[in-house]
């Protein structure tokens, strides 16, 4: 009888280990839920509280307009030149939509003032659960490829178009866009206007530049010029001030004391002005 009862068990056993193809296996824990991150609007990222001391100032800067003239869209790569106050609103609006905001810096090393802002734009901007995970290209002088070629949809700068003429590289800033651009992608240029009346600075000493010169500086690089947009004009600015642009705000510059200038110099007058008149500017990458 024993014989008869191993027996059976050695058969029994034989036959769940055939069932289960000679295996024994513990049940597959689930894996983690991964929570995709919720879209926001535009409007949403503008209006957000972390933008309270910014808010002032878009009467002036228009972003939304701005960044819709640009059709910046929420799951592009998006690159801003020497970024700052954009970034509040362009590095969440992306994260959240599946894209990707890009910070293209000053090159590490190229000055203490250089590296100081870095360092302070990484330390504001690196709380990844508040502005996603932003990445990093380098822009300036002589500083080789500032991303990927062909890795991004679309390059914005927002008043620095002077600055390159001053540092006597505008040419390359355009054609270094062009590389980074993804064929049919979009470089959109704000900057502060001067008249096609007034002679151009080639050294954009007063902070102004032509539409027509940066329309050419474009050009050279291989871009098509898309359309122009008056989104930010300020039509009482004159652009022929004694500080040039930073006599606006948000500088609000002013003489020095006991000069020409300062004799007949009427701050309030400048500060009701407002911000630069800006021309909006936006080029395509053929494809």
């Amino acid at each position: 009888m024993r014989q008869f009862y191993l027996t059976a068990s050695i058969l029994s056993a034989a036959l769940l280990a055939a069932c289960s193809g000679g295996e024994t296996t513990a049940p597959t824990p689930e894996a983690p839920k991964v929570e995709a991150p919720v879209a926001i609007t535009l409007a949403d990222a503008i209006a957000h509280p972390r933008r309270a001391d910014d808010m002032a100032r878009d009467k002036f800067r228009n972003p939304q307009a701005t960044l819709e003239f640009f059709d910046v869209q929420p799951d592009q790569r998006v690159a801003e030149i020497w970024p700052g106050w954009y970034t509040q609103i362009l590095a969440p609006y992306l994260s959240a939509g599946g894209g990707q905001y890009i910070a293209v810096i000053y090159p590490d090393g190229a000055s203490e003032r250089a590296d100081k802002r870095n360092a302070s734009f990484r330390e504001k901007f690196g709380d990844e659960s508040e502005y996603g995970a932003i990445e990093y290209g380098a822009f300036g002088k002589d500083a080789g490829p500032i991303l990927p070629a062909e890795s991004v949809d679309t390059i914005l700068s927002f008043r620095n178009v002077h600055n390159w003429m001053g540092g006597g590289y505008a040419d390359q800033a355009f054609a270094d866009f062009y590389a980074a651009l993804k064929p049919g992608g979009t470089l959109g240029i704000v900057e502060h206007r001067l008249p096609e009346t007034a002679l151009q600075d080639p050294k954009g000493g007063s902070g102004y530049v032509q539409e027509s010169y940066m329309k050419a500086l474009a050009a050279d690089a291989g871009f098509e010029f898309v359309e122009s947009s008056e989104v930010n004009a300020n039509p009482l600015d004159t652009a022929d001030h004694p500080m040039g642009v930073w006599t606006l705000p948000p500088r609000s510059a002013t003489p020095k004391e006991g000069s020409a200038e300062a004799e007949d110099f009427n701050a309030e007058a400048y500060k009701n002005i407002g911000e630069s008149d800006r021309a909006t500017l936006k080029f395509r990458k053929p494809l």
